[in-house]
């Protein structure tokens, strides 16, 4: 028969409600003890009936936070605040990472069907690509990120206008030849046409999309050109991988008066690029970024770049998500977070 939470306690000599909480996670157990529990669990091949639980009282008490990339900060940053705040509402969290693949976001779909967790946190990079425009019927969902879509609750923040007053900021600083590090393999206009979430047509994530749509409302409003020699693309927006492309962009390019970097990781490839061909920030180059993660103050010369909280992001996030696991029909709500320029060394002359 299968083992139960008795069975477990009984071997590892503690109570069924300590099994309970080395299993759920949630409160502190002594290493010790836990060790013993843990010990009980492997010899007894005890699997958790996630799915009776969930019949027993409707839920599980586990929500699912799935990210594209957990090797970046920002992902650190939101897994850390997310585990955070749904502790202090007695909630367990699963991480996944989807690599930006629907049939990930397919499998936590199920995963919330069939009870194993109460609902779901998504990031997906682009609307086209993600499961939840084609995975049927859903359960509590919640959306983070830059999609734009009225299928499910969504938290955001205004990436068009952050984008748009970076480059203003680059502008007032006297820049003019202003080149863009994460813009999509395909320069897009800012006619207005598809402005929120783009097209087949258009690729790149929504980000990137959403981001090169400020860039270009800035230039034309200051009476610039678009310049598509000074839109630089990226395969995955990581620092290894800005580095390297920044580098043969140096190369190529007359050196342009600053670089907007879509996302600090991808500033911090850039610096490095500009630092091995012996160039100056901010004297002969300006950089900036977008996220203010943690480490971008302790960049050499510290980034300026686009912040907005992190804390408020994720509470909201959770709020709708609460709201959506207690009303599932409930009509989609979207959250715009506040967002700032924070000015440092990489943009000052």
């Amino acid at each position: 028969m299968r083992p139960t939470v008795k069975d477990v306690a009984k071997l590892a000599g503690v109570s069924p409600k300590t099994v309970s909480n080395v299993i759920n996670g949630v409160v502190f157990v002594r290493p010790e003890t836990r060790a013993r529990v843990e010990s009980a669990l492997a010899e007894l091949d005890y699997v958790p009936n996630m799915s009776a639980r969930g019949l027993r009282n409707g839920r599980s008490g586990m929500i699912a936070l799935a990210l594209p990339d957990l090797l970046r900060p920002y992902s650190a940053e939101v897994v850390h605040l997310v585990v955070e705040l749904a502790h202090e509402r007695g909630w367990g969290v699963q991480i996944e990472q989807t690599a930006a693949e629907p049939t990930r976001e397919f499998e936590l779909l199920s995963k919330a069907r069939a009870y194993l967790v109460d609902g779901l946190i998504l990031n997906p990079v682009n609307l086209d690509d993600s499961a939840v425009m084609s995975a049927g019927p859903l359960p509590p969902v919640v959306l983070i990120g830059d999609v734009d879509q009225d299928v499910v609750s969504q938290v955001a923040i205004d990436n068009v206008a952050a984008a748009r007053e970076m480059t203003e900021h680059l502008l007032a600083r006297g820049c003019r030849r202003i080149a863009t590090v994460g813009t999509p393999e395909v320069p897009r206009g800012s006619s207005g046409a598809g402005v929120l979430g783009g097209t087949a047509e258009s690729p790149g994530t929504a980000a990137s999309r959403l981001r090169t749509i400020g860039y270009h409302q800035a230039l034309e409003a200051a009476g610039l050109p678009i310049d598509p020699a000074l839109e630089v693309s990226l395969d995955r927006w990581s620092p290894e991988g800005a580095a390297i492309v920044v580098g043969k962009y140096l190369a190529d390019h007359e050196l342009p008066d600053a670089f907007f970097c879509f996302t600090d990781s991808i500033a911090s490839g850039a610096l490095a690029a500009l630092w091995s061909a012996g160039i100056d920030v901010p004297r002969q180059t300006m950089v900036a970024g977008f996220d203010n993660i943690i480490e971008s103050q302790f960049m050499i010369p510290p980034l300026t770049t686009v912040d907005f909280d992190r804390r408020a992001f994720v509470a909201a996030a959770l709020d709708l998500l609460a709201e959506r696991m207690a009303d599932k029909d409930a009509p989609p709500r979207r959250v715009m977070i506040p967002h700032r320029i924070v000015e440092r060394a990489s943009t000052e002359r």
